[in-house]
């Protein structure tokens, strides 16, 4: 039975190969290829090539279908950073729920409207009134502490702190509504089209939802951001005395405590933002250095919780050894 799918998909390959021929054969017997006209064999070759590559949901440079086919998560992407190249991709335009992964855009636009990133903000009561009952994860802080927004948007992406999504929300646009309105604004700024936002957090709603494409799109964005970037890429990070606080918190990415010390083949990853819910399963958001290129991974849905194994963190360690090899 293998041997017979082989077969037929080898004819289907032939088959490719002679079609592209026949047209660019034809095409040139109809004129001589000149610098005006030889963008139309360009277009003819790469609608003959897009049509056959989209039939697969799961598509990926050979060299690493391997690894990318035994993958945990349903929904996965591999880009490369320097020219936006696709490597791989696995389900990355169905509907998913990012979980905490919505931090990235919520520290983002944070940062862009921020004036002054040592400012102090102080958390309210109604910063922790809903969280304590959804069961949000929380960066150590207290109801009226003061604290600076940079200290705060390290707690959104090293220990994904729901608070501080609230409270800079709140500081930035006088509620976490208003500021949902300007995530769903960038959203659509960067062309992220099918993304819409309903919360600051990734707490589960069936109306806060996206692809790992668009994440990608996002990330891809966010890494400009040098301040992104740095936090993005912290293993830990203390705090600033507080008046709740007078020796601050020490923050610990959720991802570098997940990987553990392992490393990959030719490189590293440098920093990340782990995500999960019931829903959405465990997530991650990526970025790592091989050779001399660097490259993003987004996956969601693989299975697990908290106290089982991390297959997010393992897909991310089995995609980026693929490509060193």
């Amino acid at each position: 039975m293998v041997r017979k799918v082989k077969k037929e998909k080898s004819k289907t390959h032939i088959f490719v190969i002679l079609l592209l021929i026949a047209s660019i054969v034809t095409l040139g017997c109809n004129y001589i290829i000149t610098p005006r006209n030889q963008h139309i064999l360009q277009k003819q070759y790469h609608d003959i090539i897009s049509l056959y590559s989209s039939e697969d949901k799961t598509t990926s440079v050979p060299s690493f279908s391997k690894s990318f086919g035994k993958l945990k998560s349903h929904n996965a992407i591999l880009i490369r950073l320097k020219d936006q190249t696709t490597l791989m991709q696995k389900n990355s335009e169905e509907k998913i729920y990012p979980a905490s992964l919505t931090k990235m855009m919520t520290a983002i636009v944070a940062i862009e409207n921020l004036p002054n990133l040592n400012e102090e903000v102080k958390l309210t009561n109604s910063a922790f009134h809903e969280l304590h009952g959804e069961d949000a994860s929380m960066a150590g802080f207290q109801p009226n502490e003061q604290v600076t927004a940079l200290d705060l948007l390290y707690g959104i992406l090293l220990p994904s702190g729901a608070e501080c999504c609230i409270g800079l929300a709140e500081q930035i646009a006088g509620s976490e509504q208003n500021f949902v309105k300007m995530m769903n604004q960038k959203a659509a700024e960067l062309g992220m089209r099918n993304t819409h936002f309903e919360n600051t957090t990734g707490l589960q709603n069936e109306n806060h939802y996206t692809t790992v494409k668009d994440l990608a799109i996002l990330l891809s964005y966010a890494l400009q951001n040098d301040t992104f970037r740095e936090i993005f890429t912290s293993s830990r990070h203390s705090t600033q005395p507080t008046n709740k606080h007078p020796g601050g918190i020490t923050f610990y990415s959720t991802m570098f405590k997940g990987l553990n010390n392992q490393n990959i083949i030719g490189g590293e990853i440098l920093g990340g933002k782990t995500g999960y819910t019931n829903e959405a399963g465990l997530c991650l958001a990526s970025l790592a250095k091989v050779g001399k290129q660097d490259y993003i991974l987004i996956s969601a849905g693989a299975k697990g919780d908290h106290n089982s194994e991390q297959y997010n963190i393992t897909d991310a360690l089995a995609v980026y050894n693929s490509i060193g090899k």
